[in-house]
């Protein structure tokens, strides 16, 4: 991607400016004339690369082999489709991860293509399938979208979940998402989608969600950075809390998360694709500051995500994140049963909150 640096300056600098933001908020200070930026801004190593294939890290030509078994577990789909009492977390693959909390079925960034690219033969590939394949999904009643990466915002993914029969999910993005999905996902339908400023709430259909800042960015090609807003969701629905991190960097967002917002059932946390360090550091947490932000966000359970799925979006092998996480645990005096991972496909009964 480096590489194509100097092309996209170029082009930068012959397109127009960006467009006004029509959500710009003076009194807000994470608003800007022409989009959104963090509370805490991370100094940039480099620019930031385009997003239209990837997030744009360096990459190694091969990744490194492979210690651990990444392979899918065969999903528990009877327990799936009847439960309608226990909390419970189900890893789909990267940041898709299917929760089940007061009857209600919640699905988080859902990608089930072979991709994570505009494109179907060029861009970061699957390493194994998803976990549950959409045709197996019990009937979604809620997906929430952290940002618009294509790692995480899938136009097949939430175009096919709302053919789902029974009707459409309801869907949560934050501002300007709201915008896209007018243009590519018609079928969702009128008063199916929910677009959220940073600490703004809503229930809908009866789930209480909560747009929270993580520190990230945005962009959906190399012109687009940061029109429209990212972040972490807070979702509550029968006593049962539950934070989605998406893709998140190290930063007091997280502590202050725990102090509006905490303490949480379960939490979501990235835990991958953080190497190197210097280029990813503004971008994405290691599994140590993954465990700091558990702690920060006061959560009682954790479960590790966006990690051994997708192949070429981060040096390191894709395993390596599991090493890092059980040494973090160690280092901090963290149980494994406090934050855990599971296998594709795999599931976890939580018990009551």
């Amino acid at each position: 991607m480096v590489r194509f640096w100097p092309l996209v300056r170029w082009a930068r600098g012959i397109l127009p400016a960006p467009p006004e933001n029509p959500y710009f908020d003076p009194s807000k200070p994470h608003h800007t004339r022409s989009g959104f930026r963090n509370n805490h801004p991370h100094p940039a190593p480099v620019p930031d690369a385009p997003a239209c294939l990837s997030p744009g890290a360096p990459r190694a030509e091969e990744s490194p082999p492979l210690r651990a078994d990444l392979s899918p577990v065969p999903p528990d789909l009877a327990f799936l489709h009847g439960n309608r009492g226990l909390p419970s977390v189900t890893w789909i693959g990267h940041s898709t991860v299917l929760v089940q909390m007061g009857g209600r079925n919640i699905l988080t960034d859902p990608i089930f293509s072979a991709r994570a690219s505009p494109l179907p033969f060029i861009g970061p590939r699957r390493h194994q399938p998803p976990g549950i394949t959409l045709r197996d999904l019990p009937r979604i009643d809620l997906v929430v979208i952290s940002h618009n990466h294509y790692d995480h915002l899938d136009r097949r993914s939430v175009r096919a979940l709302a053919r789902q029969k029974g009707g459409a999910p309801h869907y949560a993005v934050p501002l300007g998402i709201e915008r896209w999905f007018a243009r590519n996902v018609r079928r969702a339908g009128p008063g199916r989608l929910t677009a959220l400023d940073w600490w703004e709430s809503a229930a809908p259909d009866g789930i209480r969600v909560t747009l929270a800042p993580v520190h990230h960015w945005s962009a959906r090609t190399p012109w687009d950075q940061n029109q429209d807003l990212w972040g972490g969701w807070c979702v509550e629905c029968e006593g049962f809390r539950f934070f989605f991190s998406g893709d998140i960097a190290y930063s007091a967002d997280a502590a202050e998360i725990g102090r509006r917002l905490g303490p949480f059932d379960l939490a979501a946390i990235a835990v991958g694709h953080y190497e190197p360090r210097w280029f990813m550091r503004g971008r994405h947490v290691n599994p140590d500051e993954a465990v700091r932000v558990h702690r920060d966000i006061l959560a009682r359970r954790s479960v590790g995500i966006h990690f051994g799925t997708f192949e070429g979006l981060t040096a390191g092998s894709l395993d390596q994140p599991l090493f890092d996480l059980a040494e973090a645990r160690r280092a901090h005096g963290v149980a494994e049963d406090e934050f855990f991972t599971l296998r594709h496909g795999q599931t976890r009964i939580l018990g009551p909150a």
